[in-house]
């Protein structure tokens, strides 16, 4: 009676097990759990992104508990919850909603008052045109070149969005190695500041930006949107939001619609995008040759984008007189990792001269960075699609 008491107890001890997170559980799920702790761990301990690098953490803790396929909990199982919020990434729905929420947000004085300081957001693009570039020869698509070389904007959404669209298999490991090199702007950009520079050009002081009226803004918003969306068509649903949330902010009698639309509403996409992207990447699909690939060429193209950014600072120099040069430490502000990169052209200046404050200069070739990425981003689409 005793045994058969046991071996019941044993063999439903062993039904439930199956079930269970350990039934299924493999090296591959220990290891991206372990990545999902350290963006954690980067959040919250050095504050790299933690807006960002903490719902994308969690969420690559929660794609990897191995689950038995058949009850609709992983993301790509349809019918569950994670499947249907999902659908906002797989369909490029939450990236144009973050571009409204960052229009809302961006004063594109900077950018108005100096406008030639568009010319170093234009230059900081070549990074993603040269990741593609070498993503070819690497023996990658064509369609999947073209999403992995958006990283070079160090722009998340527009990553999404893209890749959503020429590489969705792709896009886990596309996403991840973007969001992850906008958290390390402050690591990865200042060596190759440094480098690029001379003491002397490290401590240009430039002349500080005009006073932009509201009538220019309001002109620059709409005159913006016209100008690129006629140019680059396939980037409207980006570059068409960037410019309504910014027309919300600066026509000053939608002040409700503007705080929403840069308070509340990119939050709670920022949450979904990021649980969302971070769940999609389990380890079944995630950890390939190809996911290496794809960080390695991220750096890479990465760092393109700073050196051209920074030497085209250096170039055009060359053609302006003394009181008119520009700081080629804001050239790596290129990239729209907004407004981070303009942080790290400030703390590099002031290391080198106390009182030469470049922040407000950065930011312009920053918001031109985020319009560049996404005429880029459309540019891709034009000719991959």
């Amino acid at each position: 009676m005793e045994t058969s008491f046991i071996d019941f107890i044993i063999e439903h001890i062993g039904q439930f097990l199956q079930f269970t997170a350990f039934a299924n559980l493999t090296v591959g799920h220990l290891i991206m759990i372990c990545v999902g702790l350290l963006f954690i761990y980067l959040a919250i301990a050095k504050e790299f992104e933690p807006m960002l690098l903490i719902p994308i953490g969690f969420g690559i803790i929660v794609g990897n508990i191995a689950f038995a396929p058949g009850f609709k909990i992983g993301i790509y199982e349809s019918g569950s919850v994670l499947n249907y919020l999902y659908f906002g990434v797989a369909q490029g729905v939450y990236p144009p909603l973050i571009f409204l929420g960052i229009g809302a947000m961006t004063d594109f004085s900077a950018l108005i008052s100096n406008p030639k300081l568009i010319l170093i957001g234009a230059a900081a693009q070549f990074g993603i045109f040269g990741a593609y570039c070498i993503a070819l020869a690497l023996g990658f698509s064509p369609t999947e070149a073209g999403a992995i070389g958006i990283i070079g904007g160090a722009d998340g959404p527009t990553a999404i969005f893209i890749s959503s669209k020429l590489a969705p298999d792709l896009m886990g490991a596309i996403a991840i190695s973007a969001y992850s090199y906008m958290a390390l702007v402050p690591v990865i950009q200042p060596p190759i500041m440094r480098l690029l520079t001379s003491k002397k050009e490290r401590v240009i002081r430039m002349r500080p930006p005009r006073a932009v009226s509201k009538n220019e803004k309001l002109i620059f918003a709409i005159s913006g949107m016209l100008l690129t969306t006629f140019i680059v068509p396939s980037g409207l649903p980006l570059l068409g939001m960037l410019f309504f949330g910014n027309l919300l902010k600066e026509s000053g009698v939608t002040k409700r619609l503007a705080d929403t639309a840069k308070g509340p509403l990119i939050d709670i996409v920022t949450i979904l995008l990021g649980l969302t992207v971070g769940a999609s990447t389990q380890a079944t699909t995630f950890l390939t040759i190809k996911s290496v690939g794809i960080f390695l060429l991220g750096a890479f193209s990465f760092v393109i984008a700073t050196f051209a950014g920074v030497m085209f600072v250096k170039f055009i120099n060359l053609f302006l007189k003394e009181g008119n040069k520009i700081n080629p430490l804001i050239g790596n502000s290129g990239v729209s990792a907004v407004p981070d990169s303009a942080r790290v052209s400030q703390v590099i200046g002031l290391e080198y001269d106390k009182t030469n404050h470049l922040l407000m200069h950065a930011m312009g070739p920053n918001v031109a960075g985020v319009i560049g990425s996404a005429i880029a981003a459309g540019i891709l689409l034009s000719f991959l699609m």
